[in-house]
């Protein structure tokens, strides 16, 4: 049977940093056709590449970029993987969970060079 599962409707990260492949992708595929859903599971860490869905479903190419720009997982084969939600020269993955809450850059505006700048955090607290 063929169930045309032909929308991908979403692609969802999990990170569980404490496991081999600490990375949970689940892809959720529609068939119009039967009116069915279907999950599917992969893992993978930060070493390896998964391979890209970009050719097969076009919505995918926009939900890998989001993958890659939060979590930093990449994709093989993707036509045109770049950050899509974060700044330019961003460093590091926000949806991670060994990210810190705080970021590691403070933007703020400088009230005498009258601009935005972007400075280091310096944490006072020690431990």
């Amino acid at each position: 049977i063929s169930y045309q599962f032909e929308i991908l409707t979403c692609i969802s990260g999990v990170d569980y940093p404490f496991k081999l492949h600490r990375f949970k992708l689940v892809y959720e595929l529609l068939s119009i056709r039967y009116n069915c859903r279907l999950r599917v599971k992969t893992f993978t860490n930060e070493l390896l590449g998964i391979d890209s869905t970009d050719k097969l479903f076009l919505t995918a190419g926009w939900y890998e970029c989001e993958i890659w720009d939060l979590f930093g997982v990449f994709f093989k084969n993707h036509t045109n993987l770049k950050r899509i939600l974060t700044d330019y020269g961003f460093e590091g993955y926000p949806l991670r969970k060994d990210f810190p809450l705080s970021g590691f850059i403070e933007v703020r505006y400088h009230e005498s060079q009258k601009r935005i700048v972007n400075e280091p955090i310096e944490m006072a607290q020690e431990y």
